[in-house]
Order: C-alpha cells, then sequence, then structure tokens
C-alpha cells in the first residue's frame, strides 16, 4: 500500500506513469502466443492454440470426404433457418420488432455435468421463440349509449404516427453442429476492462484439448500487449479496429466469438460486420442492448496518479463485486488470471473511452446469428434484468443462469461454463415442426427500453 502511494505521488509529480507494461509470468508453453502488429508500433499477444489433427497427414478417405463436407457449410447436417425481421423505430422512442420468418423448434442446453457441480444452472428464459405469445389485440371499445333516436358519436380519430426508420431482416443463415473435428472451426475468446486472456485458462485449455482451434487476445494494455501511453489508443473504435485485425488474421470459415463484460461489445461488432462468417456468439455477463457511454461521475475519472494510490482498494473491490465468494480460492484465481492488474493510466482511458452511440437496441436486433447469454447469479456489476432485455431484443437468444457465479463465472465454474459452452456449440435447431408453426408472426414491443409485452413464463430446467 505504502509502494502504491509512493508510486502515485512520483506519478503526479513527473507526470508519467510508473509502469506501462506488465509481464505476466505464465507455465504455459511459448510457442502458443504470438505477437501481432495490428498497427505499426500496436502489437498484442495472442494466445493461439492449433490442434494437431491439422499437422497430421490427409488420408484419401478424408480428402473425398472434404467436398462433401463444403457443401453442408463444414458439417455433416446444418438447418438453414429463415431470419426475417420487421424493426420499426418511432420519434417517441418506441421500438417494435416483428420476427416473420422461421419458428425455431429447440431443446438444447440441458447442462447436466455429471458430478461436477450438479444442477449449478438454471434456465430463465429459453427465447426459442416456440410458443411466443403475440401483442395483446386492443379492447373493443364498448357502445357508447344512445338518447332516444340519437345516433351515438363516432369515437375520436387516432392520429397515424409516421415511424422515424424501418428496418427489414430477410437472409438464410446455416446452423449447425461445430465440434473439434471441424477445421473449418475456430473458438475466440475476448476479455473485458482489467482482464487478460489468462481469465479464459479453464477454457482454453479445455476446448483445444477437444480439438478446437482457439485464439485470445490481450487488449491494448492489458496482459502483456503493448501500452501506449495515448488516451486515444483506447476508445471503443480503436480496440474494436484491434480485434478486426485478429479476427481476419485467424477467422475460418465458420468462428465463434466468446465475450465477457466489455469483451461482448468486440464480438456484438464483429458479429454485425462479418455476418457470414460467425457462426455463433457466447455473451457472459455482457449487459443490456444499450448504446455504450461512459459514467462521468465514476471514480474512474479521477487522475491517473489518485487511481494509481487507490488501485489495492480498487482491487479488493473488484475481488469482492466480481467473485460470489472472496476466499483464498478466489485470490488465487485472481492473480493467475492476472485480473484488474492494469496501469491506472489504462483503466482510467479505457473506462473514458466506452463511447459507442451505434450499439443501440437496433442495432442488437438486427443480428441474425444464435447467440448465448450466461449471466451469474451474484453479478454485483451487471444485473439481471439487462441480460433479460438483451435475450428479449436477440433474434435466436438463449438465456442461461449460474446460480453459484457472480462476474468471473468462468473462473469460478469453469467446468459448468465449459459444458454449457460445448452443448451450444453442437447444437443445431429442429425444424421438424416447421410447417407447423404459427402464422401470427411474434412481435415485441418496447418504449423507451422497456418491454411492454408480457414475456413468457420461465420454463424449468430438465433434471
Amino acid at each position: 500500500m505504502l509502494t502504491s502511494i509512493t508510486d502515485g505521488i512520483l506519478c503526479c509529480l513527473t507526470g508519467k506513469a510508473a509502469s506501462l507494461v506488465m509481464p505476466v509470468e505464465s507455465s504455459e508453453p511459448a510457442d502458443t502466443f504470438e505477437f501481432v502488429e495490428v498497427k505499426p508500433g500496436r502489437v498484442l499477444r495472442v494466445r493461439h492454440i492449433i490442434p494437431e489433427r491439422q499437422s497430421s497427414v490427409v488420408t484419401e478417405e478424408d480428402q473425398v470426404k472434404e467436398p462433401e463436407q463444403e457443401k453442408g457449410s463444414g458439417s455433416n447436417s446444418s438447418s438453414s433457418v429463415h431470419c426475417k425481421r420487421k424493426i420499426t423505430v418511432y420519434r417517441n422512442g418506441q421500438l417494435v420488432i416483428e420476427n416473420l420468418g422461421d419458428v425455431l423448434h429447440s431443446q438444447i442446453l440441458q447442462c447436466q455435468d455429471g458430478d461436477l457441480e450438479p444442477y449449478s444452472t438454471v434456465e430463465v428464459e429459453l427465447a426459442d421463440y416456440k410458443e411466443v405469445p403475440t401483442s395483446p389485440e386492443p379492447k373493443p371499445t364498448p357502445p357508447l349509449p344512445t338518447v332516444g333516436d340519437q345516433k351515438p358519436a363516432a369515437p375520436p380519430r387516432r392520429r397515424h404516427r409516421k415511424p422515424k426508420r424501418i428496418l427489414m431482416i430477410d437472409s438464410e443463415r446455416e446452423i449447425s453442429s461445430c465440434k473439434g473435428t471441424h477445421s473449418d472451426v475456430a473458438l475466440f475468446f475476448v476479455h473485458g476492462v482489467g482482464g487478460s486472456l489468462d481469465i479464459w485458462g479453464s477454457q482454453l485449455d479445455f476446448f483445444s484439448r477437444l480439438g478446437y482451434e482457439v485464439i485470445a487476445p490481450d487488449l491494448a494494455g492489458h496482459g502483456v500487449s503493448k501500452a501506449p501511453h495515448i488516451t486515444a489508443a483506447y476508445t471503443f473504435y480503436a480496440l474494436a479496429e484491434d480485434m478486426r485485425a485478429i479476427f481476419k488474421k485467424y477467422a475460418r470459415k465458420r468462428n465463434i466469438l466468446v465475450g465477457h463484460s466489455y469483451g461482448v461489445s468486440f464480438c456484438t461488432f464483429l458479429a454485425h460486420e462479418y455476418p457470414d462468417q460467425v457462426h455463433k456468439v457466447v455473451m457472459i455477463n455482457g449487459g443490456g442492448p444499450t448504446a455504450l457511454e461512459p459514467n462521468l461521475c465514476s471514480i474512474f475519472q479521477l487522475p491517473s496518479c489518485v487511481l494509481h494510490c487507490l488501485s489495492p482498494c480498487l482491487a479488493w473491490s473488484f475481488l469482492k463485486a466480481g467473485f460470489a465468494r472472496q476466499g483464498a480460492k478466489e485470490k488465487q484465481l485472481l492473480k493467475q488470471g492476472n485480473a484488474f492488474n492494469v496501469n491506472p493510466f489504462v483503466l482510467r482511458a479505457m473506462m473514458s473511452g466506452q463511447y459507442w452511440p451505434e450499439g443501440d437496441e437496433v442495432y442488437h436486433a438486427e443480428l441474425t446469428v444464435p447467440i448465448l447469454l450466461v449471466h451469474g447469479m451474484y453479478d454485483k456489476f451487471v444485473p439481471m434484468d439487462e441480460d433479460q432485455r438483451m435475450a428479449e431484443i436477440l433474434l435466436f437468444a438463449f438465456l442461461k443462469v449460474i446460480e453459484e457465479g457472480s462476474h468471473m463465472v468462468m473462473m469460478e465454474c469453469p467446468d459448468t461454463v465449459n459444458t454449457l459452452l460445448h452443448e451450444f456449440f453442437l447444437w443445431e435447431p429442429d425444424m421438424s415442426k416447421k410447417d407447423t408453426a404459427k402464422t401470427v408472426p411474434d412481435k415485441t414491443v418496447m418504449v423507451n427500453g422497456v418491454v411492454v409485452q408480457t414475456p413468457k413464463p420461465n420454463k424449468p430446467m430438465d433434471k
């Protein structure tokens, strides 16, 4: 604590940060780490694990199978889903979303993890659009009482409101199972503010052993990536372009994006920019579908030298709010994951640069990719209702809540999260009941970001 205060005073006097890059000691083999220059002088550390199956000799039988797999988008079977949506935005803030495409009949994510944390997940809402009620019809106006032969007065005319804009989505999407044996599948893991690629240690090891190719970068100023002493280097758009460069470098034919907290916004950005290449998305404690805007009253708006003095308190606060329990195990996980071990200047610039006005409800409603939402029950950073609202806005969304988890749920409950993610990767929609679907379109009405329609009641998870 005394050292932090001393460094903070020196930072105030000299105007320079004590340390901008803090290398991380890792027991992982060095050949799984790469340093990628996304821009001149801007270098990010990336952990890239290529399964052994890609380096093995291809047999004649495999060469015959490859063309057949390419016809089905790289898998043995796939389902074609008609994504058709009409999004109407009114000037008073009302948002009306009409689902006009295919109705999904899916049963996924039962998450029975054997002896590992049995039944530690509950299903809050499965937005599979099987029995979503349509918007309630307005009640008929009762007839006015008549006096003698006098005719009842005509009801007042409603003023026809003109929409501010109307967006139409009409596309076909192939959704198939993504197995570790498919050579055209890549998994991307993106961390949030204060984290590093090390927080994904359990997920990277688990899926690489299953044969998946995994890619996990350190954001600028985090982990071992370069930390320029320029505020503009940490805006949302600067970081999003970094993730674009990483995605373009490592992307395969089918890519699955997994984001945590602030990293969810970058996954959403990539899914919107590359709809044909992004196959599925996982959002872990990412929050609601609202445009990003920095909080001017936040503690992170204080000068960097003050934040440097308060760094031990901030780390303790993050431990208390980020984990459901604050024992020795959680402290060790925080240390191993190198979480919240970020230079104060970088931390302040990251929090101040979270400005993304395009990322509103309409932006998220335009996504046609299947999305799994994972929420830790005891998360103190992201309220439950934000992820619920996200599930209502997205077209194909599946919301799962882990009872024993908090904001860092992938570190607290790695076995449950890994099983949940793996089942989602292997999931493909059941379109056998496609012809018997309702002809009435599903409709969700939002007024100033508040759902008017009553959501579908929760369905208990099968045990």
